[in-house]
């Protein structure tokens, strides 16, 4: 055999390499069915009907999400604090890490299931998902832009006009249409195929061992109040009893100026817990064990504290052989299959 020979053998196994690699991808993008809402999960609270979503107005959406021109100085994406590996939060890192790596006050919430969602960000005050993104791209300590610079700047590059067109109809690209767009690709981030969720829907056989079965037995008795099925969460604003921080970050109260809000933040899903620590809203807790420690001995009766964590003692009790069985549960709310995705992955 020439080295000719061999050189046209080498380009076509790299060939054959790279389309196997990209199949599963091509496999999902020709059979995308938009948004499908898990059958063991309720009504969206999204309203579909004024953003409905498309192949192209999906793949904008991802792109923009993975564009480091919506920052000021083309360095930060959306997927900078959002990684999907860590089930879209900024994994590591207590606080979220933003432009000029200046640092903020909160931990990167994840991004999933965002349908179902009324309320947004760790204090509240974005009741629309359509207008979330102006925070992150506005504030000083995250993107640092503003809008028309970043319209300014994706005006300029035909891969983005013409994918505008195709999504909307229009080459035009302006707020409606731009967040719309985010909105198609996070709608879609849904994290619904842990081992709970094809237990519940009785898939493959699936089963809960008799540890996690008594943990989720547990988990309903202590915690499903706040953190309800399937979402795991109940979207509310809550103060569970976190010591006050240097900074005083009042939560809600920023957003309402209500005194009844004071130190009440959102409760997060407790959906993927492997791919989301540290934890808490400043990520205070750098492991699952130091956010039972809290509720079994740490918590502090500040102004607003929860009802449910007041008693004859602050706190939800909890037993070594509790956390065990409860942890062992929560294990079963993880979904690999989301994390992996690679509808979600950047292209």
């Amino acid at each position: 055999m020439n080295s000719k020979h061999l050189i046209v053998l080498l380009f076509m196994g790299l060939f054959i390499v790279a389309c196997k690699k990209s199949e599963p991808l091509i496999e999902e993008l020709e059979t995308f069915l938009g948004f499908q809402k898990p059958t063991n999960f309720p009504e969206p609270v999204y309203k579909f009907e004024n953003n409905k979503i498309t192949k192209d107005g999906f793949e904008l959406g991802r792109m923009l999400f993975n564009e480091p021109r919506l920052s000021r100085n083309n360095t930060i994406t959306c997927s900078s604090c959002h990684i999907q590996s860590s089930a879209f939060t900024q994994h590591g890192h207590d606080v979220s890490h933003g432009i000029d790596d200046r640092l903020g006050t909160r931990n990167s919430p994840p991004i999933m299931n965002l349908a179902w969602s009324r309320a947004f960000n760790w204090g509240g005050g974005i009741h629309d998902l359509d207008t979330q993104p102006i925070t992150p791209i506005t504030t000083h300590e995250e993107m640092d832009e503003n809008l028309e610079n970043v319209y300014k700047k994706l005006r300029a590059m035909p891969k983005y006009t013409s994918k505008f067109k195709a999504a909307f109809g229009t080459e035009e690209i302006n707020t409606a249409n731009f967040m719309k767009a985010l909105s198609q690709f996070m709608l879609m981030c849904v994290s619904s195929n842990s081992k709970y969720d094809k237990v519940i829907r009785k898939e493959s056989g699936a089963s809960f061992t008799s540890e996690e079965m008594e943990g989720y037995v547990l988990f309903k008795e202590k915690c499903a109040t706040c953190h309800s099925e399937p979402l795991f969460t109940d979207g509310s604003f809550r103060n569970n009893g976190l010591a006050i921080s240097p900074v005083n970050d009042k939560g809600l109260y920023v957003a309402t100026l209500l005194e009844t809000d004071k130190y009440k933040f959102k409760v997060p899903s407790l959906r993927n817990l492997k791919y989301t620590a540290p934890y808490m809203h400043d990520g205070r807790f750098l492991s699952l064990n130091g956010v039972f420690e809290h509720y079994n001995n740490e918590v502090v009766n500040t102004q607003n504290l929860d009802p449910l964590l007041k008693g004859s003692k602050l706190g939800i009790m909890l037993a070594s052989t509790e956390k065990t069985k409860i942890a062992a549960f929560l294990n079963t709310l993880n979904d690999e299959e989301f994390i992996k995705n690679p509808l979600l992955a950047e292209q």
